[in-house]
């Protein structure tokens, strides 16, 4: 059975999942990972998002304001013993959702093209590449890329 809570940084399992992402994150980067590390800090995220698979806990996301009208998805993760089975698509999904609820219209989010797996799953859910923003301006690794969101936001 699979269940999708809303939450906020301080959940245990949203911590735990997020040091998993950040050991990978560690290898697949290697030594551009601490230049990564100081934008991504969890501390009081107020919308975070775990996905449980039969009670564990094996993926999360969250949101953080970007600007007035949009949020930047973070903390996308999947353990890989359940990856490619859609979690990751519906904890976005999920992600878009709340955002469009709290009247946002767009997300943008920043990730790297060493993970290729990320690009193609925000290709597959509608995200555009962008000109990279804020402190990704100029880092060759990264890819930015945006939502819009207005078409949830009716429904």
């Amino acid at each position: 059975m699979e269940q999708l809570i809303r939450t906020d940084s301080d959940h245990p399992d949203f911590r735990a999942l997020v040091r998993r992402l950040d050991e990978d994150l560690a290898i697949r980067d290697g030594a551009d990972h601490a230049f990564y590390a100081q934008f991504n800090k969890i501390d009081a995220i107020r919308n975070a998002v775990v996905a449980y698979v039969d009670g564990l806990p094996v993926a999360c996301g969250a949101f953080k304001p970007f600007d007035d009208g949009s949020v930047e998805i973070k903390r996308m993760y999947v353990l890989p013993d359940y990856r490619g089975r859609g979690l990751a698509g519906r904890v976005l999904a999920h992600l878009e959702q709340w955002a469009a609820e709290l009247s946002y219209g767009r997300t943008v989010l920043e990730t790297g093209q060493k993970q290729p797996e990320a690009i193609a799953l925000y290709q597959k859910w509608g995200y555009e590449r962008i000109p990279n923003y804020g402190q990704y301006v100029g880092v060759e690794n990264s890819v930015c890329m945006q939502k819009n969101l207005n078409a949830l936001s009716n429904g």
